[in-house]
């Protein structure tokens, strides 16, 4: 009986168990049947668009970068397209075996490998890295046939920059350079993010970064069918992209590779301005680069190279290299002494070869030069006339007449990177000194400035923009490098917007004086050897300012100096006198006199731009040497001439826009007289006291 009952305990148990797992079974088909109900209804639109989208990619369509043109119509920088050896780090198991086994078929050298270790560090790890560019037809060939042996290596059709000229006009033109970390967050928080998928490059430098917005062009887009491995099948739709826009420059390249050429391994700057309208007709910074180092990505040692050079070949000297103006800033003490009323230009001035003040004495840099008026004083380079002139003026008359000059002041030039300069006053110090005591404006400090040394320190493009308002009776114009631009996609030209002159309101009086002095410079003075027999008349100024301040009873002399210690030589002028179309300044580093380093690389741009005069290669190896004085020989016609080697664009081809039509109806241009031809192949200084002479 007990047991009957046990076995009905059992199975009424196991009909219990029984329900319950058939209960939980129903429930879950039912679960299952309303999640397919949810998918397959109510989700049918939004996961059916999902299921289209893996199976289809969109594909961004990186535009051509537009051309950089010179004044003429001369390519600068344009591009090309070449195939690449990609990885991406994170579908690579082991990076250094994968890049091993690439090289037995694949041509791949210790610098394409040190410049891949840079970009990954610079770089996240699922970005697509080239190993090798500008591969071959036969490389890619064989790449194709093993490629099934390398998951997460492919080769890329890519667009590259190319600088067909190498280091000329480098600091002008700038270069581009793969994105970094800090760019890709600056482009992410902008309304460009978009714009910028599927591109790697931007402007880093000069007028590649400046107009980096009208350069880049409008990203278009491609949709493609993909297979399961996310290969490409079929194109489905594309939205094209838009190239970038042309820019012109102000710039003669061929002006700019004279110069180049004529500082041959010196240091230095110079800027050439047309003081009717700013244009900057050269925009010169020795040494230079090659801003083709930097498109593929530079390596580590061609970076040292650069970077570490003593001679700072990276540094763009005309737009941020400061410099003492030494003896060139005495046609602007003078006209600072005529404006306030401080001096007559009859005002005579005994001058001894030293000037004494609070027991310090000033020397001079010769023999005494007796009684100078203010004429005598710029053609004679009185030093006595201007150490006394600076303690009447003071610090404060001098930093207000000079200000509105430009000089340590922003020119507002249309490249990025321009830097400010010293023109000290008191509150300059007061803000750039810490103690108290260092805070102080002593009145010998103001005797210094009148030579152009001292705190004292300004860019050649400041130099020149003040020897161009000069030029100009007083108008001032905003330097610029951009003509303006050119549309892809209609070819219409766009000038560059050009702000109105301001007038700084010289008396004519005033600006004859130190204008007809400036000439006796080229005739009767500093500069007479280098001007002799021009055919035109040209004022200017030479200068020899300190790298480093001698010691008052100290005598200068260079052979006791290293190279980089020693006086730089300077000087500005321009041409023709009675109708400037040229103002210029210029810095050979370290070179010494400027009537003997730097004048002569005046003479010769004047008589190309005035002239249509090239001058020939004895004469320009005595200019690059440091040897020459007035040109030899018989000078070469600019039309003439070819040297640049590399077969250019020209006013006038499909697509080109030839500078005057940039300019304004009526606007005079500067300009060779037989402009353009057939062109051929392709650190700062402090500011220091004056205590010893400055010429």
């Amino acid at each position: 009986m007990i047991e009957l009952r046990n076995i009905e305990t059992d199975l009424n148990r196991f009909r219990d168990r029984v329900l319950v797992a058939s209960m939980v079974m129903l429930l879950a088909f039912f679960v299952l049947a309303l999640r397919l109900v949810y998918l397959q209804v109510v989700r049918y639109d939004d996961l059916s668009e999902q299921a289209e989208s893996n199976r289809t990619a969109i594909v961004p369509i990186v535009p051509n970068r537009g051309l950089i043109l010179d004044r003429n119509g001369v390519v600068l920088a344009t591009n090309y397209s070449a195939y690449t050896l990609e990885i991406m780090p994170s579908k690579v198991a082991n990076i250094d075996a994968t890049i091993e086994a690439l090289a037995q078929f694949i041509d791949i050298q210790p610098r394409d490998k040190r410049r891949f270790k840079k970009m990954r560090e610079d770089s996240k790890s699922f970005e697509s890295l080239p190993i090798r560019t500008r591969l071959t037809d036969e490389e890619v060939a064989r790449f194709a046939a093993q490629r099934f042996r390398f998951p997460g290596v492919d080769i890329k059709a890519r667009l590259f920059r190319s600088y067909p000229y190498g280091e000329l006009g480098s600091h002008v033109v700038g270069y581009i350079g793969r994105i970094n970390q800090r760019e890709k967050e600056r482009i992410e928080e902008s309304d460009e993010e978009g714009n910028y998928r599927g591109t790697d490059y931007i402007g880093k430098l000069g007028v590649e970064q400046s107009y980096e917005t009208q350069l880049h062009g409008t990203t278009g887009v491609e949709q493609v069918e993909t297979s399961a491995g996310g290969r490409a099948i079929r194109k489905l739709a594309s939205s094209p992209s838009t190239p970038g826009n042309t820019v012109m420059l102000s710039i003669d390249i061929k002006l700019q590779k004279l110069v180049e050429d004529m500082f041959g391994d010196r240091r230095g700057a110079l800027v050439a301005i047309d003081p009717r309208s700013g244009e900057v007709l050269a925009f010169v910074s020795k040494p230079t680069f090659d801003p083709n180092l930097f498109v593929d990505g530079i390596d580590n040692e061609s970076w040292q190279a650069l970077n570490d050079s003593i001679d700072k070949p990276l540094l763009n000297r005309a737009l941020r290299g400061t410099y003492p103006p030494g003896s060139t800033y005495k046609p602007f003490m003078a006209m600072a002494a005529l404006e306030a009323g401080k001096r007559s230009a009859g005002t005579v001035i005994n001058d001894t070869g030293s000037w004494t003040f609070g027991g310090h004495q000033f020397r001079s840099h010769g023999l005494p030069l007796g009684p100078v008026d203010m004429h005598q004083s710029i053609v004679k380079s009185s030093n006595v006339y201007y150490y006394s002139l600076a303690n009447e003026l003071g610090v404060e008359a001098i930093y207000d007449f000079m200000m509105p000059l430009g000089f340590g002041q922003i020119t507002g030039i249309d490249i990025n990177g321009e830097v400010r300069g010293v023109l000290p006053n008191q509150q300059w110090k007061r803000n750039n000194y810490k103690k108290p005591e260092q805070q102080k404006w002593y009145a010998g400090e103001t005797i210094s400035l009148g030579i152009g040394q001292g705190y004292n320190a300004f860019t050649m493009l400041q130099l020149a923009q003040a020897t161009a308002v000069l030029a100009a009776n007083g108008i001032k114009h905003k330097p610029r490098l951009i003509l303006g631009t050119q549309d892809s996609v209609t070819r219409a030209l766009v000038p560059a917007v050009i702000e109105p002159p301001e007038d700084l309101k010289f008396k004519p009086e005033h600006v004859d004086v130190v204008r007809r002095a400036m000439v006796s410079v080229t005739q009767d003075g500093t500069s007479a050897r280098v001007f002799a027999g021009a055919s035109y008349l040209s004022g200017g100024k030479t200068g020899t300012a300190q790298a480093v301040s001698v010691g008052q009873k100290e005598k200068y002399n260079a052979a006791k100096l290293e190279e980089h210690l020693r006086d730089h030589a300077l000087y500005t002028a321009f041409a023709p006198a009675e109708n400037p179309q040229i103002a210029l300044a210029l810095v050979v580093e370290n070179a010494g006199f400027g009537a003997a380093q730097a004048a002569p690389i005046a003479r010769r741009v004047f008589d190309y731009v005035l002239l249509g005069h090239y001058p020939n290669e004895d004469d320009l190896q005595a200019v690059k040497a440091g040897q020459a004085a007035a040109p030899m020989g018989k000078p070469r016609e600019v039309v003439n001439v070819n040297v640049m080697g590399v077969t250019e664009l020209r006013p006038g081809a499909p697509g080109v826009a030839p500078a005057s039509l940039f300019t304004p109806s009526g606007a005079p241009q500067a300009r060779p007289k037989a402009p353009g031809v057939p062109l051929a192949s392709p650190p700062a200084s402090p500011a220091s006291s004056a205590s010893s002479p400055a010429r």
